[in-house]
């Protein structure tokens, strides 16, 4: 499994209303084991969040199905992380 940064930034269609399907779909990723941590920006622009998937393709199936995204209230982004630690 490889490791896929999902910055999540919202949109001038931002809903108020989309925040707790998004909690509930975060949830859903943790119980199957594919989210490692999410978090929101303090400025309110949007978060982020790290999951696990096969490959890029797979990561971006998994995030475009996040209800942030298909109600059109945030813009997502995919990323392929790879992590360094410093030495």
């Amino acid at each position: 499994m490889n490791k896929y940064l999902v910055l999540v930034m919202r949109t001038p269609r931002f809903d108020a209303a989309v925040i707790e399907p998004h909690k509930q779909f975060l949830e859903q990723l943790v119980e199957r084991g594919q989210l490692q941590e999410s978090g929101r920006f303090t400025d309110d622009t949007g978060g982020a969040y790290v999951i696990f998937a096969e490959n890029l393709d797979a990561a971006r199936k998994i995030a475009f199905t996040d209800p942030v995204h298909t109600t059109g209230s945030s813009e997502l982004t995919v990323y392929e992380w790879e992590i360094t630690t410093p030495t």
